[in-house]
């Protein structure tokens, strides 16, 4: 099978790259169809509160549209036609694309910019320019052949807010780059007791409640977390860490993968996400699937979605969102407990191996491809 993966999508964006990377793992060969819209959150986020409508932005996008339609037309045959993350806008040149050649379009939704934008309260920056986003993926929704998506609860959502019929979507799980993310040799020494959380300060990962856990356990001895990244919610967190005077939060920037890995490895407990948004309620974010593929035990907010992914107290230990006092109990429970903990780390690696990883993950996708190009004829 031959693949095309087309668009402006994020090229160095972990989903990406991990259904690129499964696909080739699978067999299947990807060309990739590729041209730099955004230059970074900060700049679709300048887009989606009205700034899509200054003269620069959209010859911006003119232009890379018609770099793309030029590509496009002079591609040598193919079986497929995909869209990455983010595809909103890329579904329409590919749909014209993939009619003109007579092969089957796939998006790989993955998120809705659409409640991205409500999430973060874009709506009160540009009330219009939000409604516009919601037609427009409304419309793209209904433009590919098939749709994936990483969770049902996620499907649902779409299917409900976009009437779109369910029969349309395939899962492919979040997974993680297990190329990067794998254990590796690390001699933690008389290091306390380390718990680490990494990724973007938002709503959707509530490190709030991690900062009101700390509080909780401040009276506990030797216990040091580790907060690495940033975010607008960052400087809210340190304030917090400073009222409380919590000596055991220490905040650190983001650092290159091979040191996130490393400190993965150095740590006792990995923590996800906490938030109690619709889209944290119904994703497994990716540093939950990293933490199973590095082999550290990982407490993460309980949701459908991520009982639908992990066993508690088997592959993962969840606990109640938004409270902070329930991931205390969790820290405090897995630290007494270091068999406990050495059984959930050995048991999400195992269950990472079988579900989530590249290979794993660019079977499922292949097989969803699969389908659909065997669903309608060859012009």
């Amino acid at each position: 099978m031959k693949a095309v993966y087309f668009g402006t999508y994020r090229a160095e964006y972990s989903r990406n790259k991990i259904m690129i990377a499964g696909l080739r793992a699978a067999g299947v060969e990807v060309l990739e169809c590729h041209e730099p819209l955004w230059h970074g959150i900060e700049d679709r986020v300048q887009a989606a509160s009205g700034g899509w409508t200054s003269l620069r932005f959209m010859g911006r996008l003119l232009r890379a549209y018609l770099r793309l339609l030029w590509r496009g037309i002079h591609l040598p045959d193919y079986d497929v036609l995909i869209c990455g993350y983010p595809g909103q806008l890329d579904v329409f040149l590919a749909r014209l694309l993939s009619k003109l050649r007579g092969r089957p379009l796939v998006w790989d939704v993955f998120m809705s910019i659409y409640l991205i934008a409500i999430e973060r309260q874009l709506d009160q920056k540009g009330r219009c320019t939000v409604s516009l986003l919601r037609w427009v993926e409304r419309l793209a929704l209904r433009l590919p052949d098939r749709l994936i998506q990483d969770t049902s609860q996620y499907v649902d959502w779409l299917a409900q807010t976009h009437a779109i019929l369910i029969e349309r979507f395939r899962l492919v799980p979040t997974g993680a780059d297990d190329r990067v993310f794998h254990p590796i040799d690390s001699d933690p020494g008389t290091q306390p007791f380390t718990i680490l959380y990494y990724g973007t300060f938002i709503p959707n990962h509530g490190v709030p409640s991690i900062i009101e856990a700390a509080l909780c356990l401040k009276n506990e001895p030797g216990l040091r977390f580790e907060l690495v990244g940033e975010g607008p919610e960052k400087g809210h967190c340190q304030e917090l860490t400073r009222l409380y005077e919590l000596d055991s939060v220490i905040f650190l920037p983001w650092m290159a993968q091979a040191d996130l890995v490393w400190h993965m490895t150095q740590a006792d407990l990995c923590l996800g996400a906490f938030g109690h948004t619709p889209q944290s309620m119904m994703t497994v974010q990716n540093k939950i699937y990293e933490g199973l593929a590095v082999g550290r035990p990982v407490i993460t907010g309980d949701s459908p979605a991520a009982r639908q992914a992990l066993e508690h107290g088997v592959s993962a230990w969840l606990c109640d969102r938004n409270h902070p006092e329930s991931l205390a109990e969790a820290i405090h429970t897995l630290r007494a407990d270091p068999v406990l903990r050495g059984k959930i780390g050995k048991a999400g690696k195992e269950l990472f191996e079988r579900q989530y990883s590249i290979e794993r993950l660019g079977e499922r996708f292949c097989q969803h491809l699969e389908e659909v190009c065997n669903s309608q004829p060859r012009l």
